[in-house]
């Protein structure tokens, strides 16, 4: 089911080096939106070859070219196109044609019956080397694993976001993995569709195996993010208390065999009790800083830590 829409679409997509597929890919966006008002917009990571000469030469009065003065990576450019867009919906999408273009229209009726703000794609058949999918398996396995959001495929790149969700998705470091996750945080209601997946037509993958460990570590953050962002007292705080109570208990053991007369001076156990002690008060000490850095955060940009789908007052909206 497809259905048109007068909205402005605007259709990010990151390049870098992509000089053989950028004109191909234009044409099939505009083969697959056709009766559509749409902008591209091509965010150039600092390519060095001629994928900027490419899309000048296209001289396409559709197609809007971000150049960006060095190599950010894949988040800092999608960040850049989304900030730039300026459409009531926003797809994402790569530029090795690997994402089909004919499945933006199915993907965006759902976002235009306002049930979901973000559509994200399930990639059938994948036509990747081992050595791209299983990094991507083991990276969604993780993820389902830790945050409990249950998407199958977080490395497909074609999505369609609502504007008040991609606007709000402050992405940086290398977080265009966990887009879905950090949409879902923003409070996404979230729709996953078959897609169709394409061999990269020209060129060169970017991604190989080191990816899972960059997973691993960013979604330690976004786990910490996700569950202690608002009160980080409750991670570091405890774990303080805790350290605190077992040095105490060990230094109180200590002191009462001091008592009955042994020597404690040379017991590797004092020493343990006293780093015990002192970590807990570091860790207890940061929890209360990082709770005046959150409430700092939040008051000094007028933000409030939720929010609000939809006021009514009897059965009118607000």
């Amino acid at each position: 089911m497809t259905v048109l829409t007068n909205a402005l679409l605007s259709i990010v997509v990151p390049l870098y080096n992509e000089e053989d597929n950028v004109v191909l890919l234009t044409e099939k966006i505009h083969e697959s939106l056709v009766g559509y008002s749409y902008q591209i917009i091509y965010i150039d990571d600092f390519s060095t070859d001629a994928t900027r000469m490419m899309v000048k030469k296209m001289n396409d009065s559709k197609v809007h070219l971000i150049e960006l003065k060095k190599n950010y990576g894949q988040s800092l450019a999608l960040a850049a196109g989304i900030d730039y867009a300026e459409g009531e919906y926003i797809i994402t999408m790569d530029g090795d044609l690997q994402n089909d273009p004919s499945d933006i229209p199915q993907m965006l009726s759902y976002a235009i019956e306002g049930e979901y703000d973000l559509i994200t794609g399930i990639r059938q058949k994948r036509k990747d080397s081992l050595v791209k999918k299983i990094p991507s398996k083991i990276a969604n396995f993780l993820v389902r694993r830790v945050t409990k959001l249950d998407i199958k495929d977080n490395g497909c790149a074609l999505k369609v976001f609502t504007k008040d969700i991609a606007k709000d998705l402050n992405l940086y470091g290398e977080m265009h993995r966990f887009i879905t996750l950090l949409a879902y945080l923003e409070g996404a209601q979230i729709k996953q569709v078959p897609v169709k997946h394409h061999a990269r037509h020209a060129g060169v993958s970017k991604y190989g195996l080191e990816r899972v460990f960059k997973v691993i570590a960013d979604m330690m953050l976004l786990l910490f993010i996700r569950k202690y962002f608002q009160r980080p007292i409750h991670l570091f705080g405890i774990f303080g208390v805790l350290l605190m109570l077992l040095g105490g208990a060990i230094n109180i053991y200590l002191l009462v065999v001091k008592l009955m007369g042994e020597d404690i001076g040379n017991r590797p156990l004092l020493i343990f009790g006293l780093m015990f002690i002192l970590a807990g008060i570091q860790l207890f000490t940061i929890g209360i800083v990082m709770e005046l850095l959150i409430r700092t955060y939040y008051e000094s940009q007028q933000k409030r830590p939720y929010r609000i789908k939809k006021i009514l007052i009897g059965d009118k909206a607000q």
